[in-house]
This record gives structure tokens, C-alpha cells and sequence, in this order.
């Protein structure tokens, strides 16, 4: 089923080809920008395209804030891209992102002495049995979702403070098989799939970056879909899909370049906001004749559930 799912996004010629394909309409200049004096945070950015993406912007530099669980794998992260890029502004934060109560201790915290230009939520995970946090939440939907939604929620005030303040939000072209389902957001009923648990969350994220973008018009809001690419992340949850397309799959820079050019680049925010990227393209959110849109009303209702659970955590 995983490989079923997955390889309906591959391009026929492999996620490589396809990216190269892609890349010879990039605008090279996009990129070519000054990032000192802006100020970046990364959920996982100790590794995959978390961890290209700290790169990139602290080689341009930028100020990165790595937000990462681990703190031996994200110091170790922060020292290389330091050495990469000469560019002593990386501060690591250790946060665990599917702990609602120390997302919205962390933010509080942050807010008090730093400024904020563009929230990158790349975080991300795929647990393939049902497992519960401490707080009695569903592991899957803590990460993706409900944890995504606090730190942005928490960052808004903050972002509005800032010129050409952004959000980026790393989805999956996996959301496309997915219809919302609103009623069984935490997989308590049926038998549980963690590949889809993760296209649902993914799918999730989506209609919030929409959602947000009607609500906060200071701020640009994206989601984006990386495409396939060979990360840690990928080979441990995913291990016959990785061990099949290995070949075939993109870099971890490949797979960050559009994170980057929605981040960064000018051209980027000349963008609509709330729109689903991928190769530096907007691209519509539903495969043709997909039985996948929710109603407005599900929509609602998905922010409402939201924004109740983050109050019950709430410190």
C-alpha cells in the first residue's frame, strides 16, 4: 500500500528527473538574496530537509533558530552548518514538538527578547502503530498537527511585528489521497494506517495554511509539497518504499529548494498567500474528479477542535 500511494507521485521518470526537469525554469536570481538582519525558525532541523534548510538560509545570512528534540543530533547539526556557512547566528532550541504544553511554554519564552521573519514547520512524523503522548494525544496528529497549529497560532503575534513576515508549511503530495476527516481526527476509530494517518495530518495542514491566510492578510501563509526525497525520515518509516525507489529519489537540497525559495526569495512573496507549492509552483490541492474537498463547514470545524485542544494545554 505504501508503495501504491507513494508511487502515484513519483513522476514516471523518477522524483530526480523530475526535479531537474523542474529546476531548468528556476530563476537562479530568486535566490540570489542577502538574508542578514532576518530572522528563521526550523522545526527538525537536525536532519533531512529540516536540516538543508538551515543550511541554506545560514549560508545567505540569516538568523536560524533550529527547533529539534534531540539535543546531542541538533548540536552536532548547528556545528556543521556553522562551519558550512561562517555564520555564527544558529541557536539551537530543544522542543518537543508533539508536547503541547512545552510548544506553548517555548513560545512565550521566545517572544520575550527575539524577533521573528518567516516560521518554517517542517517538523514532521510517521508512527505506524496508535500510540498516545503523555498528554492523551494520538502521536501522529501531535507532531503534524496539533503541535504545527500551537507553534503558529503562538508565533502570530510575533510574525505580525515583522516586515514580509511568512509561514511555510512542509506537507506531502501523500494529502491528495485524502479526504478531511474531521470526525476522526485522532484515528480512534477504524483499523489505524500510519501512512495514511500521515497523508490525513499532511492533508491537515493544508486547510489550516488556507484557513490562516483568510484570517491574517499581514502575514503570507504556504504549504508545499517537497517531493520524494532520500531523508532519514523516509528510510526509517517508510524502509520497502526507500529501499525500492532509493535510486530514483531526490537530495535533501532538492527537496528543501522550494521550502527555501517560499522562505526566502522576493519572488516568493509576490505569491497569493495560503496557496500549495511544488518545483517553486503553486499546484492545486485536489488530483482531477478527486472525491478528496471537504465542505467550508468541515474546514470550520477542523480549526474549532483545534483551537480547543490547544486551550486545554495551554500553560
Amino acid at each position: 500500500k505504501h508503495n501504491f500511494i507513494m508511487s502515484l507521485f513519483l513522476n514516471p521518470g523518477g522524483e530526480m528527473s523530475g526535479y531537474e526537469a523542474a529546476a531548468k525554469r528556476f530563476n537562479p536570481a530568486d535566490l540570489e538574496v542577502n538574508l542578514s538582519g532576518r530572522s528563521f525558525m526550523v522545526t527538525g532541523a537536525n536532519s533531512g530537509i529540516g536540516k538543508a534548510t538551515a543550511q541554506e538560509i545560514a549560508n545567505r545570512g540569516g538568523t536560524v533558530h533550529m527547533l529539534c528534540r534531540n539535543k546531542g543530533r541538533a548540536d552536532a547539526a548547528k556545528e556543521e552548518i556553522v562551519e558550512k556557512s561562517k555564520n555564527q547566528e544558529v541557536h539551537v532550541h530543544i522542543v518537543d514538538m508533539s508536547n503541547m504544553r512545552q510548544v506553548w511554554e517555548f513560545v512565550e519564552t521566545f517572544s520575550q527578547n527575539n524577533t521573528l521573519h518567516v516560521l518554517i514547520n517542517n517538523a514532521g512524523c510517521m508512527i505506524n502503530q496508535r500510540e498516545l503522548t503523555d498528554e492523551g494525544i494520538e502521536k501522529n496528529f501531535a507532531t503534524n498537527t496539533l503541535g504545527t497549529f500551537i507553534l503558529t497560532k503562538a508565533l502570530i503575534p510575533l510574525l505580525k511585528k515583522a516586515t514580509d513576515p511568512r509561514v511555510v508549511t512542509v506537507s506531502s503530495g501523500g494529502m491528495l489521497t485524502q479526504k478531511l476527516d474531521v470526525d476522526n481526527l485522532q484515528f480512534e476509530k477504524g483499523t489505524f494506517d500510519g501512512t495514511m494517518a500521515y497523508a490525513q495530518n499532511k492533508r491537515q495542514q493544508v486547510i489550516l495554511t488556507e484557513a490562516w491566510a483568510a484570517q491574517h492578510k499581514e502575514i503570507h501563509f504556504f504549504s508545499m509539497h517537497p517531493g520524494w526525497a532520500d531523508t532519514p525520515a523516509v528510510q526509517t518509516s517508510m524502509p520497502s518504499f526507500h529501499a525500492k525507489m532509493q535510486s530514483r529519489l531526490r537530495t535533501e537540497a532538492m527537496g528543501a529548494d522550494t521550502v527555501v525559495w517560499l522562505a526566502a526569495s522576493p519572488s516568493a512573496s509576490k505569491q497569493k498567500s495560503g496557496l500549495f507549492f511544488q518545483d517553486r509552483t503553486a499546484v492545486a490541492t485536489h488530483l482531477p474528479l478527486a472525491a478528496s474537498k471537504s465542505s467550508p463547514q468541515e474546514e470550520e470545524k477542523l480549526v474549532i477542535v483545534l483551537e480547543e485542544l490547544a486551550q486545554k494545554f495551554k500553560p
